[in-house]
């Protein structure tokens, strides 16, 4: 059914979208911080990569919102206040809220911009709910990792690479200090997490 934009459901859809999307990204900034004060410096800089991917969500539904430039859209809604104490409880709050995106919220806001005739709308919506599957599986894989003590240290032999210079370690545990850089082991990121590793590397 075709839906004028102004008087649709969508269109609160969207700014409920562009709140939520705004405040993930601020939640992650702050928890980025609380990793940096705990020199967990590769995981601010988790924080801090995926807290860039939820502002660029917000930009797309933003964006999508063009149609309503000068007015002002009255929603309400419901979003979680993540004042956890460590970093794994952080990291399993965001993996919560990641998935609650991907397999309730944008699925079913997908359907309605579909139904009412926004069909590039219902694709973002789509689109951004696999994204968010993405950072919800790596929420949980590095909060397990933390919550078996093996993000610095694995049963079996594995890699590390200093995010400062570039230095990857292979054994059972990254260096307490690079011995290149002699930045400390919190830059050592596992290397299942390297960006621009190379295929088959």
């Amino acid at each position: 059914m075709a839906v004028n934009f102004a008087e649709s459901k969508t269109k609160e859809n969207l700014m409920r979208a562009f709140a939520g999307e705004s405040q993930a990204r601020n939640r992650y900034t702050i928890a980025a911080d609380k990793a940096r004060d705990l020199k967990m410096y590769t995981i601010s800089d988790i924080f801090l990569y995926t807290a860039d991917q939820e502002r660029a969500h917000a930009e797309r539904f933003y964006d999508l919102l063009e149609d309503m430039a000068g007015e002002t859209i009255t929603i309400d809604g419901s979003y979680p206040v993540d004042q956890q104490p460590t970093l794994a409880e952080l990291l399993r709050a965001a993996e919560h809220n990641e998935r609650e995106e991907y397999e309730d919220v944008y699925q079913a806001f997908g359907d309605t911009a579909k139904e009412e005739g926004f069909l590039e709308v219902a694709s973002a919506f789509y689109q951004i709910a696999e994204i968010e599957h993405t950072h919800q599986m790596r929420f949980a894989e590095v909060a397990k990792m933390l919550e078996d003590n093996q993000y610095y240290a694995g049963i079996e032999e594995c890699k590390w690479i200093c995010t400062n210079c570039g230095y990857i370690h292979e054994g059972k545990q990254a260096p307490s200090v690079c011995p290149v850089c002699r930045h400390d082991q919190g830059y050592f990121l596992p290397y299942v997490f390297a960006p621009y590793k190379g295929e088959g590397k």
